[in-house]
């Protein structure tokens, strides 16, 4: 693929010039003096003057940061210290829209669990704020961690205003994670208050959830309150309901903190060793919401929707949108049920204007033939969002055949560790198959060879050589910042190296092939794995692929394919002739599979990302204990079949 990847979709000049990108290029220019030829020259002016780009967010945006004085003492990292002196609270900002809506919708709630539900803006502050004062009454303050195991739910937001507002610190899991995973989180950061629900429902089953939340608290010796929102029952003895914790509306008292005050602790996989707690600061992630609201064009008359789960850092990152003042919509439970339409259902009804979703989602929706765009109503439905691992082309060309011609489409790539993204779209710009549109404003993202050089329309490391102020301050309990450095800036000193292959075209557009730990390099060729999974998985017969090379010390290197078929197909020898062929047609004979094995499901994780990695080091005997924490994945026994696979090879 190159630049010259076919344009599917091009914004008209009304949209391009109406978009919040459009608005702020204008304010620049009227109130900074500031014009740029293109893009690209927009882009190098906000990661050479990073003082003048920042405080051009705080300004355009009117964000409530306040008291400082010097924007970045000194340009370094790990370390930089941004916006000393500056006080702020990111509840704030969330909650500013109910002095100048109350009344209208602020969030809508579509559960499997509890039916559909709407909050107001008032509704939202006063829930907040008697949440607030049963948390103080339980003897909350600033600094102290409170944690939840909760789904994408309005307790959850609610909990998580209340909790930042007061300066304390947020930290969430999924109801659907194993307890060791649970426990592998919460246990590094001493909680003092745990929030849960007691069970849920999914997929049309009642997931009871009261014995696993009984356990976890038991184990969490630090935890003085147990707060339950019910569904199965009342609540058990020990745990006070959450009837009680909300009690009467009441206006919430936001606190303001220090611009790097922690803000909540999330998590790395944790598929390969401990999960990392990364810890993220209030200033620094409301300035990056509100920059990639410039990119994903959202403002107060949105309405925002993106599918995930509470144990993503995208349940962090659409309260971004919230921030704008838009409509978001949640939604809890499975995505397939009763079909694969389900979602889609409530994007009509809900008239989203803006909805996202992970790649496996839009490619699970292609491969189950569902055509949403001609038999639902999607009229308001303007932009599309992609993340999670890389969107294939045919993902795009589906998007633009079977959900509407007249849409939007910008996939974004960045991550949980940094709570943002580093490539993603730009409303005024074509999109172009297979291609993130471009690099975010104020993100210096590069991509590296091995010596490291930058290279354009090569495939390289995606670094980022400024600082960031939504990168992390700290992993936590990591004193001496020793665990941070070796995770993100042990190969280019000074330089943040995210493990990423990625390719830069001349325009400014990207493409990712997948994570650089996972590369395949046969015979000296290196290759992103996504290459391979796009030309095996265009096949119809095909639902899901997992590839991994196996490079033994002193042998030939060993890669084998395996694959989910879909419903009334087999892998015989014909199929993997046809396999065989899509991969010497559209990648390279080089890259052949020493074997292709079926297998019922792909590994992945709780985000849907591929399990390559622990699969690669089980298959290079690897310890099945060791190489991944079940817990931490979405289909746990999807393992199995790799530790039997590993065992016939070495038998």
């Amino acid at each position: 693929m190159t630049e010259h990847n076919p344009i599917l979709w091009e914004p008209s000049q009304a949209r391009a010039e109406s978009s919040r990108l459009g608005q702020y290029i204008r304010w620049l220019e009227a109130e900074r003096g500031l014009t740029f030829s293109d893009y690209h020259a927009l882009w190098e002016w906000s990661v050479s003057d990073l003082e003048g780009f920042w405080t051009s967010i705080i300004d355009f945006f009117d964000l409530p940061i306040d008291g400082w004085s010097e924007v970045l003492p000194e340009r370094k990292m790990p370390g930089a210290d941004w916006f000393p002196g500056a006080m702020t609270n990111f509840a704030g900002q969330m909650l500013r829209h109910a002095d100048t809506k109350p009344e209208a919708t602020a969030i809508v709630q579509q559960s499997e669990t509890f039916g559909r539900h709407e909050l107001s803006w008032a509704e939202l502050r006063g829930r907040v704020g008697a949440v607030q004062a049963s948390l103080r009454e339980m003897g909350v303050e600033k600094g102290d961690r409170v944690v939840a195991v909760l789904p994408n739910s309005p307790e959850a937001l609610v909990s998580f205003l209340a909790v930042v507002g007061m300066g304390a610190i947020w930290s969430l899991c999924a109801p659907d994670m194993g307890h060791v995973a649970i426990l592998d989180r919460f246990g590094q950061i001493e909680p003092k208050v745990l929030i849960a629900q007691d069970g849920y429902t999914h997929g049309g089953k009642e997931i009871d959830r009261r014995a696993l939340l009984d356990e976890i608290a038991g184990e969490l010796p630090t935890v003085q309150h147990k707060v339950m929102v019910p569904v199965l029952g009342d609540a058990p003895e020990g745990w006070l309901p959450w009837a009680e914790v909300q009690g009467a509306p009441r206006a919430p008292e936001i606190v303001a903190v220090e611009f790097s005050h922690p803000l909540w602790i999330v998590y790395s996989s944790g598929t390969t060793g401990n999960p990392k707690p990364i810890v993220h600061g209030h200033g620094g992630v409301l300035l990056e919401g509100a920059k990639q609201s410039l990119h994903q064009d959202i403002g107060a008359e949105d309405r925002f929707c993106w599918l995930t789960s509470s144990g993503w850092i995208m349940w962090n990152a659409q309260w971004a949108a919230l921030g704008q003042g838009a409509m978001v919509a949640l939604h809890d439970g499975a995505p397939n049920y009763p079909d694969m339409l389900e979602v889609w259902r409530m994007v009509a009804r809900e008239r989203i204007t803006y909805f996202g979703a992970g790649a496996a989602f839009f490619d699970g929706c292609r491969k189950a033939d569902v055509r949403p765009g001609e038999v639902l109503d999607l009229s308001a439905l303007r932009s599309l969002g992609s993340t999670g691992s890389p969107l294939s082309q045919e993902g795009y060309d589906w998007i633009y055949a079977h959900v509407k011609a007249d849409v939007w489409l910008a996939p974004i790539s960045g991550g949980t560790d940094l709570a943002g993204a580093f490539v993603l779209g730009n409303p005024m710009m074509a999109v172009r198959a297979g291609e993130m549109q471009c690099r975010a404003l104020g993100n210096a993202v590069r991509a590296f060879d091995e010596a490291g050089n930058e290279v354009i329309g090569e495939v390289g490391e995606l670094v980022c050589t400024e600082p960031l102020p939504s990168m992390p301050l700290k992993f936590w309990g990591d004193e001496d910042g020793s665990r941070l450095h070796e995770s993100y800036f042990d190969t280019y000193p000074g330089i943040w190296r995210h493990g990423d292959w990625i390719m830069f075209t001349e325009d400014g557009g990207s493409i990712i092939y997948g994570r650089s730990d996972a590369t395949i390099n046969r015979r000296g060729l290196r290759l992103g794995s996504s290459e391979i999974y796009r030309a095996v998985e265009g096949l119809d017969e095909v639902m899901d692929s997992l590839v991994v090379d196996l490079e033994f010390l002193g042998r030939e290197s060993f890669m084998p394919l395996f694959v989910v078929m879909k419903e009334g197909h087999v892998l015989d020898d014909a199929m993997r002739d046809r396999i065989r062929a899509a991969i010497r047609a559209q990648v390279s004979a080089r890259f052949l599979p020493d074997e292709i094995v079926e297998i019922a499901e792909v590994p992945r994780t709780l985000s849907g990302k591929k399990l390559e990695v622990p699969v690669k080091k089980l298959l290079l005997v690897g310890d099945p204990e060791k190489v991944v924490n079940r817990d931490s994945m979405a289909n746990p026994g999807s393992f199995d079949a790799f530790v039997a696979y590993a065992r016939a090879r070495m038998a």
